[in-house]
């Protein structure tokens, strides 16, 4: 399996065949500037390319990645304000990963930051080194990295993305006293300083452990065992469940439902009733604001 090796046994993916690479992460960036106006486009798409390269070409961790084992994501960035080298806006990070021995890729990370603001010129060095806080382009940025490959880790083998979760967190702490929005927990409810306190939470770890139940003993069984898949999917809501009633309001916990709702709207359609119900009665507590589409699962 895709991975497999790389994640539940973590050792060095060496001795394949084909060429081997050091990167981990083949990001798709977008650049929308709607109502931007005044500004050479030149310098949006030297911005597309910076952070391209910047995210691509990095080597995030300590192990190498043939080239189809590369974490899939997207990155859009929607800029409202734009004066000189200062950029305004937010920014959707969409995250993949294929489902195994098929031609499905499941979204893993949904996630829309609205406190993206930094300085930006085409000839800008893109510098980030563990630890210490440069700018807060690249330090936002490193911070995504370390997640989604934290993300992808945790869905292949249990709590598998616990060093780069701990590497976003400690791009966190670094940017504490940069006076950027984001990164303390006075800056609201949904922003990386409570993502990654989320994550890194013991108490919450149960939505780590869904990650891995839903994805690897789930998603990735259904090619070969749809009724057994499926199942472990309807055992693996009692996790959300679980840190629901601890805490209703965790951003992580958000994420995830925003996340996976579609998906598993679909993947219930064709489940047996008591299936069904599971899902409705479960995500209508957890997720009440979206009743009506759990709801279309029953008819």
């Amino acid at each position: 399996m895709k991975k497999s090796i790389l994640i539940l046994v973590l050792t060095l993916l060496i001795g394949f065949s084909g060429k081997v690479f050091s990167q981990e992460l083949f990001c798709t960036v977008q650049i929308q500037t709607p109502g931007i106006q005044g500004i050479d486009p030149s310098i949006f798409e030297s911005l597309k390319t910076s952070v391209t390269e910047f995210m691509n070409n990095r080597k995030w961790t300590g192990y190498n990645f043939k080239i189809n084992e590369r974490i899939e994501s997207t990155l859009v960035f929607t800029f409202n304000e734009v004066d000189g080298d200062d950029f305004k806006g937010v920014l959707n990070i969409v995250l993949q990963r294929p489902v195994y021995n098929s031609s499905y890729n499941t979204t893993t990370l949904n996630i829309v930051d609205k406190n993206i603001h930094f300085k930006y010129t085409p000839t800008q060095r893109m510098d980030f080194t563990d630890n210490t806080y440069t700018n807060n382009l690249t330090s936002i940025l490193a911070f995504y990295a370390y997640t989604m490959i934290g993300i992808d880790f945790d869905t292949y083998g249990k709590m598998g993305g616990t060093p780069f979760f701990q590497k976003a967190n400690d791009v966190v702490n670094s940017a504490q006293n940069s006076g950027e929005k984001g990164w303390t927990g006075f800056d609201g409810e949904k922003t990386r300083y409570k993502l990654i306190a989320g994550i890194l939470n013991n108490s919450y770890q149960d939505l780590r452990t869904f990650y891995y139940n839903y994805h690897r003993l789930g998603l990735d069984v259904m090619y070969q065992d749809v009724m057994k898949g499926r199942a472990e999917i309807t055992k693996s809501l009692k996790l959300l469940k679980t840190v629901y009633d601890k805490q209703p309001s965790l951003y992580f916990l958000q994420v995830i439902v925003e996340t996976k709702r579609d998906e598993m709207i679909n993947i219930f359609k064709e489940g047996d009733p008591a299936e069904k119900n599971t899902l409705v009665s479960m995500m209508k507590q957890i997720d009440p604001a979206n009743s009506s589409k759990y709801n279309k699962v029953l008819k």
